[in-house]
């Protein structure tokens, strides 16, 4: 009886042109990769510094696999804490200027984590259009009230927040670029509104991470705030070429996610090879500032020559 109504639903999503299907790719993520046999460019992956075939993070993460093997065999809180998961969280939270860093299996994972960590019932979250999924999800899943400003707008912000008194908390969230289009959020006019109202500011650097500013730290490096009070989250999956993600902020905040994220208390802790690997890879954005040149001269080139073929 539920085969025919899943094949229904799915004959649905197929007449609608939403009907999704793996594509099996045959080859490294590099910047040619291969399909059904066939050699491709690849501008949809994530892999902006090329990280994810660096000989050198690829060489970390063998070793740690030899050193610790290959899985920690249980959560952060009951024995699967190892000492390379804290050097992982000292060295992030000294990429990102901040007290302290919480590691999480995955972008997914931090944001439907951090967020009703944070608020309840009692609190309000003020969220870009356009934010991920993720945020979405972790937006329904807090029990919040949600208010959903203009895309990149601080000005209908602001309006919503002057509308929205009387809550314990008040949250802005959003994407810092946005993967969809590129925009980048007025990060600086964001926090300068959340001031005026004594709102938190969540910023999702999943993006940015690797990208943005000159050590590659993301949005706060690269608009030159120093505002300790706010929380950014990013990933080691895209520009950093390994997997997982992070919280970084105050160690008030780290603590309070320890006990109270859910996808952070109730699941196996990322294994030693991938820590490892995100390890070397901000330990190579750190040693060598060419990365970032190259990635800026190549995306200038790039655009030069869209602009060219009109």
């Amino acid at each position: 009886m539920y085969s025919k109504e899943l094949r229904d639903e799915l004959s649905d999503l197929a007449n609608s042109d939403l009907y999704r299907k793996l594509k099996r790719v045959e080859s490294d993520q590099s910047a040619r990769i291969s399909i059904g046999g066939k050699e491709y460019i690849s501008l949809c992956s994530n892999n902006y510094l090329g990280f994810a075939n660096h000989p050198a993070i690829k060489d970390a993460s063998i070793e740690a696999i030899r050193e610790f093997g290959n899985s920690t065999a249980a959560s952060r809180l009951i024995s699967g804490n190892m000492a390379i998961h804290e050097r992982l969280e000292k060295i992030t939270a000294e990429f990102k200027g901040t007290e302290d860093a919480l590691a999480f299996n995955c972008g997914y994972m931090a944001n439907i984590g951090v967020i009703p960590a944070l608020t309840d019932e009692r609190d309000a979250i003020f969220s870009d259009e356009f934010n991920h999924a993720s945020i979405i999800d972790g937006c329904r899943l807090s029990r919040a009230k949600v208010f959903i400003y203009n895309h990149c707008n601080s000005e209908h912000l602001k309006s919503l927040l002057s509308q929205a008194p009387g809550y314990r908390r008040r949250i802005i969230i959003t994407d810092s670029v946005f993967s969809m289009d590129g925009d980048i959020a007025p990060i600086p006019d964001i926090i300068k509104v959340a001031g005026e109202f004594d709102a938190i500011v969540i910023v999702d650097d999943a993006h940015a991470t690797g990208v943005l500013g000159s050590m590659g730290s993301g949005s706060f490096e690269y608009f030159g705030i120093t505002d300790k009070n706010h929380i950014q989250m990013g990933t080691y999956s895209k520009a950093l070429g390994s997997f997982g993600a992070y919280i970084s902020g105050s160690k008030d905040v780290k603590d309070h996610l320890i006990n109270k994220a859910r996808s952070f208390i109730y699941t196996t802790a990322l294994p030693p090879s991938i820590i490892a690997a995100s390890i070397a890879a901000i330990n190579l954005l750190n040693e060598d500032r060419g990365i970032l040149e190259r990635l800026n001269e190549n995306t200038r080139l790039f655009r030069e020559g869209l602009r060219g073929l009109g």
